[in-house]
């Protein structure tokens, strides 16, 4: 039974993105989306790539604290990514989801 999942894309030289990563919902909380966080940084670094980024909604609030656990850093923000890109309206943690948070980590 498939729990978690992450998915790798090369987006430039040396530089790989984390374009998603979810774990189901009767699984959260045990350390399980860190685990794969982890592995994911692994597998770019045997990979050979020496950057990974990721990105996440400013309205996700566990998400941001647990890519900056994880050793990533802000490194920008994408005005209005997602009123651009989603026609419905996103809430988390009662925050509307407009902004992409753009995190990075060199390995």
């Amino acid at each position: 039974q498939w729990i978690g999942v992450y998915v790798l894309l090369p987006t430039r030289p040396q530089t790989i993105e984390i374009v998603n990563i979810a774990v189901d919902e009767s699984h959260q909380g045990q350390g399980i989306g860190k685990n794969l966080l982890r592995h994911a940084i692994r597998t770019a670094k045997t990979l050979g790539y020496t950057t990974v980024e990721i990105g996440t909604g400013n309205s996700s609030i566990g998400q941001l604290a647990l890519y900056q656990k994880c050793g990533f850093r802000i490194v920008g923000v994408d005005l209005n990514f997602f009123l651009r890109h989603y026609e419905e309206v996103i809430i988390e943690n009662g925050i509307r989801c407009t902004d992409m948070i753009r995190l990075s980590q060199d390995i």
